[in-house]
């Protein structure tokens, strides 16, 4: 089958690539393929940094606090809460009170 190139619709590959310089998912996909170490100076920018120097006693005794404080925001939430969204907000509460239990029983352990 011979077919001219009036039968083949041009595509606009042009205007495809243009969009896609500059843009930070297309260069972290091809840093990934490309690249896959990338340098010192292209380090990821995080909205929290947790210091390279915390004990992991300490982060585990932040984040019993961080439970502690979700637990009792949940709680609080489905108080207010009637039927299946209440039984669904006290399902977060228990979650994350198992959660806080399990860091709590690792914190012990770290201890003795």
């Amino acid at each position: 089958m011979n077919t001219s190139s009036k039968d083949v619709p041009e595509l606009e590959t042009e205007a495809t690539l243009s969009s896609l310089k500059g843009s930070h998912a297309a260069r972290r996909a091809m840093d990934y393929y490309l690249n896959p170490t990338p340098g010192e100076g292209e380090k990821e920018e995080k909205f929290f940094e947790i210091r390279s120097n915390l004990s992991s006693e300490e982060a585990m005794i932040h984040a019993s606090d961080l439970l502690r404080c979700a637990a009792a925001t949940a709680y609080d939430a489905a108080s207010g809460l009637r039927g299946p969204n209440r039984d669904l907000a006290f399902s977060v509460v228990h979650m994350i009170d198992l959660a806080k239990a399990l860091v709590d029983k690792s914190l012990e352990g770290q201890r003795s």
